[in-house]
């Protein structure tokens, strides 16, 4: 079953949350009638922590909206997620030559984990 709750944002704009089963959680941000951008994050379980930790997958703010602190706000309500869910924290990654995320991560208290390496798999 899939829920929606309104939720106000810092600023003169509302957050929308679209969710199902936890699957994963989107917040929405709103300027009237146009939505201006989302964080998605989805929920993960650390086994070495023994906790419930949020990976945010997805954080888009439309480019007519840049500098506004959008981003940030919706940051915010992600971290507020973990809060209200007992997690642990939240990870991300952004690539390397991202340097609005790379910038914007740190502004929020992220802090770049040096100490693991990524690694992927494909199918391909």
């Amino acid at each position: 079953s899939s829920r929606r709750r309104h939720t106000r944002l810092q600023g003169d704009w509302s957050s929308d949350v679209c969710s199902s089963d936890l699957e994963a959680e989107i917040f929405m941000a709103w300027d009237r009638e146009a939505a201006m951008g989302f964080v998605q994050l989805f929920p993960i379980f650390s086994s070495t922590r023994m906790a419930r930790l949020w990976v945010l997958n997805d954080l888009f703010v439309h480019p007519d909206h840049r500098g506004k602190e959008i981003s940030k706000a919706l940051i915010e309500r992600a971290k507020q997620l973990c809060r209200d869910t007992n997690a642990c924290g939240m990870y991300l990654e952004t690539g390397k030559s991202n340097d609005i995320g790379n910038n914007l991560y740190p502004a929020t208290n992220f802090e770049l984990m040096d100490s693991v390496n990524f690694y992927e798999w494909t199918t391909n």
